[in-house]
């Protein structure tokens, strides 16, 4: 008997493959990635805040995209979730224990320097008037 061994899709399989997937295809996909760790994000087992903002808010910008190019209820019910996760995301942030601000950095002061000599510069009535001939002026 011949030992069959396993290969992988040739390239004309790949290349048929991807021409049957459209972009609208692979955003929704990604959308639905993106769902599931907002709300894995947002709940009390692994509360991620700032990862659970950041999923809302690449939601919120790839779902126009789709507007037109992925089926109306589809987009609908990316709609229902962004809102829900956006509560959610409300509902943990009042839970969570207050922190400090962190204290901003106070401008550092400049360190006093010593006083320096200062050529004394002379007062207006210790100026005597040049003639215009020295000041280049031949009137």
């Amino acid at each position: 008997m011949a030992k069959e061994t396993e290969a992988g899709p040739t390239d004309d399989e790949l290349r048929a493959a991807l021409d049957r997937v459209g972009v609208s295809d692979v955003l929704v996909e990604a959308l639905m990635a993106t769902v599931s760790l907002g709300f894995r994000r947002v709940s009390a087992e692994a509360r991620d805040l700032p990862q659970t903002r950041l999923a809302i808010e690449s939601l919120r910008a790839l779902l126009p995209v789709l507007k037109g190019e992925a089926p109306a209820e589809v987009v609908r019910d990316f709609e229902q979730v962004v809102a829900n996760m956006q509560l959610a995301y409300a509902s943990a942030a009042k839970e969570a224990p207050k922190e400090p601000a962190p204290e901003e950095p106070k401008p550092e002061e400049p360190e006093p320097e010593e006083p320096q000599a200062e050529e004394p510069q002379p007062e207006p009535e210790d100026l005597e008037p040049v003639p215009d001939e020295e000041l280049g002026g031949g009137g």
